[in-house]
């Protein structure tokens, strides 16, 4: 019987049936995945940026950062566990908040923001690895590193366009790469430490709160999460997952707590080797650090290691977001092109060429230090906050009994999550310049999270000019469906 309930309105978004997806990735492959996502540039590039924020607290912020993943990781987990699908907060939030109404909105911003939120994500990568390539190769002129970042990128698309069994195993070959490094560092700093390096305080446990609440300390958990993100990859990819029911948790979980380990040994070793008050003055820590310790050849091998790393991370980056426009629009939520599969290879090539070709522009158009909070602002409030809502809700409505994982002390994890999320959000102190009087020496700065917010009202303009076209929620009257 036909749904009478809604306007008589062609649905220009649905898209002609496409070969699904293939779950050929499995716990190995997905937790290879998560890792070199994680790792990247972010520990390199952001560890003297910590250390300059809170000195010998260094170590701190990276606790902070990890218990904040840990957290959220099991919001996580419950959601990819419970709904397996290509798109990962796309899908949650549109299960969370009403297919046809809320859930369509919170969705939509979600997939708008990624339009640039995933490129910007591609750039920072990429020009973190052209800010190391010149510790190899002097990049003097002003084109040369935006010629490496953009090669990059370039070089990434055409690895990446492969069927994605291949695509497993070949990030099992970069994740080798990223295990290697880090322990040639971690051993470094355990065989030659010459300084001291404090977990705690000087006050000891009393002078903890004071520090854990102070601005510095929320500054530089910001640089900390940066590096830890990425431990959620493997929700982006759950329509390619085998076992995702037990995969997905387990690959979260040891991404975050194997990635813990290796940032905490790798900040201790370079702290016990170079003194925060000199370290957070280098621009290449890992190579000053390696050229300390065995001198100016292997430094260079050491840099040559941190430049596969990135690019590992951006391979696992690329991949996973390619998959959130192709989710949206195989939903006739987005753009039908980006719903198309390759024919033989079955993979969302559109998306990845688009996400691909856009991260190529920014990777010319932006420095480093202009990228990393502004990708954090814009994701807190939809993504990371709006989806531990969104599990509250499911539960709520849908209850307990068929998750295939549950996590422990509900709801404490959840509320955790977002207290601290909007702590990180108000502690982001960068902005964007929009003038400057140099006789006054003063600017006027557009904040991260004003940006944020007026990203979000724009695709919030969109979503309703969309609906309106397609006589839809809020212009229509929505289906009814048992998630709403």
């Amino acid at each position: 019987m036909p749904d009478t309930s809604t306007p008589a309105v062609p649905d220009t978004t649905a898209p002609a049936a496409a070969p699904p997806l293939r779950r050929e990735l499995g716990l190995l492959s997905a937790t290879a995945l998560n890792m070199i996502d994680m790792v990247g540039i972010g520990p390199f590039v952001t560890l003297p940026l910590v250390m300059g924020f809170v000195g010998p607290y260094f170590l701190l912020a990276w606790l902070v950062g990890a218990g904040l993943s840990i957290f959220d990781g099991l919001i996580w987990s419950e959601l990819g566990a419970a709904y397996p699908e290509a798109g990962g907060s796309y899908r949650f939030l549109k299960l969370a908040y009403g297919e046809q109404k809320w859930g369509r909105l919170l969705s939509f911003l979600y997939v708008w923001q990624t339009l640039v939120q995933a490129p910007l994500v591609l750039a920072s990568g990429a020009i973190g690895f052209a800010q190391y390539f010149g510790y190899l190769v002097p990049l003097t002129e002003w084109w040369q590193p935006k010629l490496v970042s953009g090669t990059v990128v370039l070089l990434l698309m055409v690895l990446l366009y492969r069927r994605i069994g291949d695509i497993g195993r070949l990030g099992v070959l970069l994740w080798t790469g990223v295990l290697g490094l880090m322990a040639w560092l971690i051993i470094g700093g355990l065989t030659h430490s010459t300084h001291a390096v404090a977990w705690l305080p000087a006050g000891g446990a009393a002078a903890l709160p004071g520090i854990l609440l102070s601005a510095a300390m929320g500054q530089a958990t910001v640089k900390t999460i940066y590096s830890y993100l990425g431990y959620y990859n493997v929700c982006h990819l759950g329509g390619e997952i085998r076992e995702p029911q037990r995969v997905i948790p387990r690959s979260i979980f040891l991404s975050i707590l194997g990635i813990m380990a290796l940032y905490l040994l790798l900040n201790w070793s370079v702290g016990t080797v170079i003194p925060w008050q000199e370290a957070k003055e280098s621009k290449f820590i890992v190579s000053t650090f390696v050229e300390r310790l065995y001198g100016a050849t292997a430094a260079k091998a050491a840099t040559a290691l941190v430049l596969w790393v990135a690019f590992a991370s951006l391979f696992a980056v690329l991949l996973g977001y390619s998959r959130i426009p192709y989710a949206a629009a195989a939903d006739g939520e987005f753009l039908p092109v980006f719903a198309r599969t390759h024919p033989t290879k079955h993979f969302p090539h559109v998306s990845l060429l688009v996400l691909g070709g856009v991260g190529f522009v920014f990777s010319l158009l932006f420095k480093l230090g202009e990228v990393i909070s502004a990708i954090l602002a814009m994701r807190i409030l939809v993504q990371f906050v709006g989806q531990a809502v969104g599990l509250v809700l499911l539960r709520r409505r849908r209850g307990t009994a068929g998750l295939p994982f549950r996590m422990p002390l509900y709801p404490l994890p959840v509320v955790v999550a977002v207290v601290v999320w909007l702590w990180v959000f108000w502690s982001i102190k960068d902005g964007i310049v929009l003038h400057t009087n140099e006789a006054a020496h003063t600017q006027v700065v557009l904040p991260f999270q004003v940006a944020a917010l007026l990203m979000m009202g724009l695709g919030t303009i969109i979503f309703l000019l969309w609906s309106r076209r397609l006589g839809r929620w809020p212009f229509g009257t929505a289906r009814a469906t048992a998630n709403d």
